[in-house]
Formats: C-alpha cells, structure tokens, sequence
C-alpha cells in the first residue's frame, strides 16, 4: 500500500488514532478477546518476551525513577492503555507505540501486556511512533526536538505545516529544532532534567558555543531560575560600553520601562522620549532574534 504526503499530513493532524486500520487484521481479532482498544481495535494479551524494540522510536532517555513509578502503577492497577504493534516473523511482533509500558510492565514482572496488532507499513509505522511520542507530556525536549526533527526530514513538514498537524505554535516548534544545535554536553543536560526547555530557550540567546556551554553549567550548579539566566546571558550579550563622554540624563520612569522591555523581548531596548513624543529602538543580534520578537509583539 502506497501512502501518498497529502494523506500523511492529513492523519498528523488528526492524531495517532485515525493511523489506526478501522478493523482488525483477521488472525488478531481471532486470538484476541472482544476487549475495545484505539478506533475501536480488539485488544490481545502478548508475552513481553514476544515484543521486539521498535527501531523508530525517538526516546532515548527514561529517567530511572519515573519508570519506577510507572511499574509500581502497573504492578497495582496494570496497563491501562494497550500497546500498539505489528505483526513480526516466526510469531514475533515489533513495537510501534508504548516503550515506556513495555519497559516499566517488564520491570514490574508482568508477563503479558495488553496490545493492539495493526498491518502497516515501515513508513507508517514510523509516523504513528514520532505522532504517539510527541502526544505524550513526559517526553523530555530534546526527544521532542528529535521527533520534529525526524518529521521534516522524513515527511518533508515544514515548521508551519509541523504546528498545524500537532496544534503547537510555530515559535515552539522552531525552538525545539534551535536546541539541537546546542553543544552536546549542554543538550545531555536537557535530556536528563538538569536543564528545562524554558532555561534552554534562554540559553539559545546567547551566540556562541563555548558561552553557552560555560552559562550552562553555571546554571546547573548554581540552580538558577529563569530570570537569573535571563539577566545573565543578556548582560553577556550587551556589555555596557564605557562611555567617552558624560552619560545624559535619562528619567527613573524611561529606564525602568527600558528595562522592562528587554527583560521580555530579551533584546537591547532604547526608549528616546521628549516631553511626551519619541520612538522605540529594538535591537537584535541575529534572524532568530528577529523572528522571535515580531511574532511575540504580533501576538501581544
């Protein structure tokens, strides 16, 4: 079966259910017990020991103790929602969506999990991973990065046609893929907590690998908040200059206002007032600056 881009795109937006065949595949829906599962799916009891690794999925880290709680769930409720799979050879099926359940139901010593089988193709059930992955809320932000990323270079989305199918503004989407370009020991940082995603927007303000890396590990040792950073890093991007002649006089209330202002844009901000008329200076350093600033003044 050929599944065409339009097609693709249209099931994004609908999410991982309309991915989903509408009727189970005839050998599952014999085997399985007339339980409903996602759009309807019969779901089944399979081993663990029956269920590959899913070679697309985008998770690379699941912290110890959130699997913990997840097996100590299963252990006393069990699996709420079925996995989803596909047939594999000599009996065997491959994963499409549930690592986290079939991980914490194998360390909470289940034998079987519940799970849906679907026929689909190596594409599609490529998509139905990244479409189920980003769905999820625990996903760490750079896995999240990841999976964008993976959708672009896969399906060809743009960033637009990205916020469209998984209803998340464009602006967030860019600042997931912008994360990728962050040094490597600052993006481990971010995968294992140390470094959240809105610490790491900030961080992405400052221009240079080596400043950002430094700034980064200040932040982890010394636990800033966000504001701190934000002070931080705009003070590393706009170092006061010295002044060849005697400063002018500019007033308490103009200033603070200045200030105001690049506390939010996080870009140099120069109010020039005179007696009530005047105009606003935004400066910034690079495109994404750019970018940034117009779409958050548009919205405002």
């Amino acid at each position: 079966m050929t599944i065409t881009t339009t097609e693709k795109r249209k099931a994004l937006g609908r999410g991982l259910d309309s991915l989903l065949p509408k009727k189970a595949p005839a050998a599952a829906a014999a085997a399985a017990p007339a339980t409903p599962g996602p759009a309807g799916e019969a779901v089944q009891q399979i081993a663990v020991e029956l269920i590959d690794h899913n070679p697309f999925q985008t998770r690379s880290y699941m912290p110890e103790h959130s699997l913990t709680e997840l097996a100590d769930s299963i252990k006393a409720a069990g699996v709420i929602e079925p996995l989803i799979v596909r047939p594999g050879t000599a009996g065997r099926y491959a994963l499409i969506a549930g690592h986290r359940r079939l991980a914490a139901s194998k360390k909470a010593g289940k034998r079987t999990v519940p799970a849906v089988v679907v026929q689909v193709s190596n594409e599609k059930a490529m998509e139905m991973t990244i479409i189920e992955n980003l769905q999820r809320e625990d996903l760490n932000p750079l896995d999240q990065a990841q999976a964008y990323e993976r959708l672009s270079r896969e399906f060809g989305l743009t960033q637009e046609e990205m916020a469209q199918r998984t209803g998340k503004p464009r602006s967030e989407i860019a600042n997931y893929l912008r994360m990728l370009k962050l040094p490597g020991k600052v993006q481990l940082d971010i995968q294992q907590g140390a470094i959240s995603f809105s610490h790491a927007k900030v961080l992405m303000s400052l221009h240079d690998g080596e400043s950002i890396e430094r700034v980064g590990k200040r932040l982890v040792e010394e636990a800033l908040s966000v504001r701190q950073l934000e002070d931080l890093c705009f003070n590393l991007n706009h170092p006061i200059e010295k002044q060849k002649a005697p400063a002018k006089y500019v007033d308490p209330n103009v200033r603070e206002a200045e200030k105001e202002m690049e506390r939010a844009l996080g870009v140099r901000v120069r109010i020039k007032d005179k007696r009530g008329k005047g105009k606003i200076v935004i400066e910034y350093a690079t495109l994404e600056d750019f970018d940034r600033v117009v779409e958050m003044l548009a919205k405002k």
